[in-house]
């Protein structure tokens, strides 16, 4: 249960990453649209400017959609994870009810690390990619905040 709750730690990251890129999408494409400029030498430069933010939205949107495979190879590594973690605690449970009183054996130490190591992948996994998510909506909202001085 603990490994699945990890990926807590890495949806809202995630979908809010997905959120801002689809926003400044839209606002990307009103800008687009704008032809409220006097003269054809502002609206050339209006044009420009689109054209510029458009290039850095296709570069941040190429550097997100690679990482976007990624993060759903490592969501799906997580469950993975967690199917495992939870048959390593039922056999350790299975396992301590069948040897209450014995000293743990080798085979119980390595089925102890085994469970520790799946939540501690978990974690990390889910840690990075929640971090990976957060940068990249940084850098869409600076984006985003060029646009609005800029256009």
């Amino acid at each position: 249960m603990a490994i699945l709750s990890f990926v807590d730690i890495s949806l809202p990251a995630i979908k809010e990453r997905r959120r801002v890129f689809e926003k400044a999408q839209q606002e990307l494409e009103r800008h687009k649209k704008t032809t409220r400029h006097q003269d054809e030498e502002s609206q050339a430069a209006h044009v420009k400017r689109v054209s510029e933010m458009d290039q850095k939205m296709y570069l941040l949107w190429k550097e997100a959609s690679a990482f976007s495979n990624e993060e759903d190879s490592l969501l799906k590594s997580t469950g993975v994870m967690g199917v495992v973690g939870s048959v390593v605690s039922l056999v350790l449970l299975w396992y301590s009810a069948q040897h209450y009183n014995d000293p743990i054996s080798t085979l119980g130490k390595v089925l102890v690390a085994l469970s520790f190591g799946s939540l501690i992948g978990a974690f990390v996994i889910n840690f990075m990619t929640a971090s990976q998510a957060g940068m990249l909506t940084r850098k869409c909202n600076a984006i985003r905040s060029e646009m609005h001085e800029r256009l």
